[in-house]
């Protein structure tokens, strides 16, 4: 296993602990399949040339794709993900890591699997909403 910085592991993976960052590396060998479509998409700088990564751990969470040059957090949500408890605690993590700087987004399985057109017509709107100046935002911009 490559050795990673303390400070680079900070800003990349926001303080991340290194069995995170292993738990993360398992979880790109299973995924779904609105993930696997999903990562198609984004993968090798396919999408608004911009590098996506999968998986990657970001402070005590593990992000389903994420883009650091923009600071976008995309979860991919199952059926699971609707039960009421599920519901609250990713709004919490949604806060949290928004706590951080990052942009999330989030798009059921349905919504992949059945109009990935739309999916990634949101994402590229996200993407345009948060570089350009008129919105006050950094973004890509800043």
């Amino acid at each position: 296993m490559a050795f990673i910085k303390t400070s680079y592991r900070n800003d990349f993976y926001f303080g991340a602990s290194r069995e995170l960052i292993t738990r993360a590396k398992k979880l790109r060998k299973v995924e779904t399949n609105a993930e696997r479509i999903l990562w198609d998409a984004l993968r090798n700088k396919r999408f608004s040339h911009l590098k996506f990564r999968r998986q990657h751990p970001v402070k005590w969470f593990i992000a389903d794709f994420y883009c650091h040059e923009i600071k976008l957090i995309i979860e991919v949500d199952g059926g699971i993900h609707n039960q009421e408890d599920k519901a609250a605690y990713d709004t919490g993590r949604m806060h949290e890591i928004e706590s951080l700087g990052l942009i999330v987004i989030r798009f059921s399985n349905d919504e992949i699997l059945n109009n990935l057109t739309s999916v990634l017509n949101q994402i590229q709107r996200t993407i345009q909403s948060e570089s350009s100046p008129s919105q006050g935002g950094e973004g890509a911009g800043g």
